[in-house]
């Protein structure tokens, strides 16, 4: 693994939210960082020959670590995976409908028992 961290991270904006930029990590087939939240939950990001595992199995070990994960569309048509804390629902909710004009289209850590 190799990183590229920004001293004054680069800020802006996107929909009235503000952004800070640090910098970027460079991963290799098999290698791995974690991601922890202020809450201390964690979500995997793993390079592979192929792309990237963007996070841990969605009905269990991010389900198991309290996140739910929402497949989310844009007013764009664009497609989104958010990882949302369980505790944290309302507050993504609001944020979805602040200025984002956005809607969760399922929880995928609930999809197949939806089938």
């Amino acid at each position: 693994m190799r990183y590229d961290f920004k001293e004054t991270p680069r800020v802006f904006e996107v929909k009235g939210f503000g952004i800070k930029d640090y910098g970027k990590v460079y991963l290799q087939d098999g290698e791995m960082v974690s991601f922890v939240t202020e809450s201390g939950r964690e979500c995997d990001f793993t390079a592979k020959d192929w792309g990237f595992y963007l996070g841990p199995s969605v009905n269990s070990r991010l389900k198991n670590q309290g996140f739910k994960v929402a497949l989310v569309i844009n007013e764009q048509g664009q497609l989104y995976v958010n990882a949302v804390e369980v505790d944290k629902i309302d507050e993504f909710k609001q944020y979805l409908r602040t200025n984002q004009n956005n809607t969760i289209l399922c929880w995928l850590d609930e999809w197949l028992h939806n089938r």
